[in-house]
């Protein structure tokens, strides 16, 4: 699916459509961090920045946000400050999929933006592989 996901943002951005663009990096982005932390579940239960119920439980990878999986992978020291804080710029834009939000804020992407998300996502991706 996530191979599948690269490949359709390959195609918007040769079609020129940003917003999908930047839906697709976000939610790509996201898929990739649940698969990581999927992966070493008792790294990411552990970390300090991993979302708690109001017992204190750590929540079920289901349910963390993507900002949850960002802070957390940062911390693990699987991203760095850099791609971490361009990672929630890429997750507040992705966050236009509501149209409301969208209108309030009269966002409006451009090529340019759905490149910059583009390349976050790609950041995101080789720092991962490390």
């Amino acid at each position: 699916i996530l191979k599948q996901r690269l490949e359709e943002i390959r195609k918007c951005l040769g079609a020129k459509s940003p917003l999908a663009v930047i839906f697709l990096c976000g939610s790509t982005l996201e898929g990739i961090l649940l698969g990581v932390a999927s992966s070493k579940p008792k790294d990411f239960n552990m970390a300090k920045a991993s979302p708690k119920d109001r017992d204190g439980k750590v929540l079920q990878f289901q349910d963390w946000k993507l900002a949850n999986f960002i802070d957390t992978s940062c911390e693990l020291n699987l991203l760095g400050e850099d791609v971490k804080k361009f990672s929630h710029a890429l997750r507040d834009f992705r966050n236009y999929i509501h149209p409301y939000e969208q209108m309030a804020s009269r966002f409006d992407p451009d090529q340019h933006t759905a490149e910059i998300c583009w390349k976050v996502l790609q950041a995101a991706i080789s720092q991962l592989s490390k």
